[in-house]
């Protein structure tokens, strides 16, 4: 595999509830990791995606190494670390999800500006980036360090997908993000996001708030309510239905639009700005008609299971 949609991030082991009677009595382990949902979701839909990060050597590295292996993802920006994997609990709340972690000096926090291969800079169409990855060690310069390099060179994903209560410096942190909006092509965000970064303004302002850093294209993801997208240079936003489904649970929905989005993206020859800028309306609405059908499947179901190709074109 040579040329690649490449995720970078986390990589970690989600410990999904068993519920009985209403109260959870267990955990089940799951290979999870937002960047690592996404780039899962993408080799379901046939595409040639790599993941780059740091990976334990412990029990669990190796339990997640063979699950990367197993899907089809290419490892050859996956570095190892003699250190332990990140561990994540998740229970339900009020009918949401609620994550506890434990993974700090955790492998995938310990990547290294530098330390990623020059391959990785060669091979990479589309890089996609976020999520807790960007709040401990030293992985948020690596990624930024990155990021900045191929800026102009690759298509520049970035999703934050928040997690409030493991922020410890709010301020460095939203620094951080708002160079990541200006280094970014595409962001995706959830509307609750939204409303943690920028609280008061309605999910249109908050947008139009993104796109002025400077991004091509900025989306907005509202659960059942579809998709809305904002685009540099234009006032009237795109917007996609959301899907009906069965909802058994939303863990990694997000991700897995994601996945859809960047395929549609890829599919269509869109691995530049300039390209996303020339995407023609009508296919801008095909393709996040695309990433919420994928995300609907995957609410169909527990955990964070992207569908393959052949279930969301029967879907479809």
């Amino acid at each position: 595999m040579s040329e690649v949609i490449t995720s970078i991030g986390e990589i970690l082991i989600d410990f999904l509830p068993i519920v009985e009677n209403g109260t959870t009595t267990g955990f089940r382990m799951h290979v999870g990791g937002s960047p690592y949902n996404v780039a899962m979701g993408l080799a379901r839909l046939g595409q040639p995606v790599a993941f780059a990060g740091k990976i334990a050597t412990d029990f669990f590295g190796r339990f997640m190494r063979a699950h990367v292996e197993r899907e089809g993802i290419d490892t050859r920006f996956l570095l190892n670390a003699d250190a332990q994997t990140t561990l994540a609990f998740v229970a339900y709340e009020h009918g949401e999800p609620a994550y506890s972690f434990y993974g700090d000096t955790a492998a995938d926090t310990l990547l290294e500006v530098g330390e990623l291969p020059a391959a990785l800079y060669k091979d990479t169409r589309i890089f996609h980036f976020g999520s807790i990855s960007l709040l401990r060690g030293s992985t948020p310069a690596a990624i930024e360090d990155a990021a900045a390099q191929l800026k102009g060179r690759a298509l520049l994903s970035f999703d934050p997908n928040l997690r409030p209560g493991l922020v410890r410096d709010a301020a460095g942190y939203r620094a951080l993000l708002e160079r990541l909006f200006r280094q970014a092509d595409l962001v995706k965000i959830s509307a609750a996001d939204l409303a943690w970064l920028l609280p008061g303004d309605s999910v249109e302002e908050a947008a139009a708030t993104l796109r002025a850093y400077g991004p091509a294209l900025v989306v907005v993801t509202r659960g059942g309510d579809g998709a809305l997208a904002l685009r540099a240079g234009e006032n009237q936003p795109y917007t996609a239905a959301g899907v009906p489904v069965k909802v058994v649970d939303t863990v990694g929905a997000g991700d897995s639009f994601n996945g859809g989005l960047l395929a549609a993206l890829y599919e269509r020859g869109v691995t530049s700005r300039a390209a996303l800028e020339a995407l023609d309306g009508d296919q801008l609405v095909a393709c996040l008609h695309f990433a919420a059908t994928v995300a609907a499947i995957t609410c169909s179901r527990a955990g964070a299971d992207p569908p393959t190709r052949p279930e969301v074109l029967a879907r479809l």
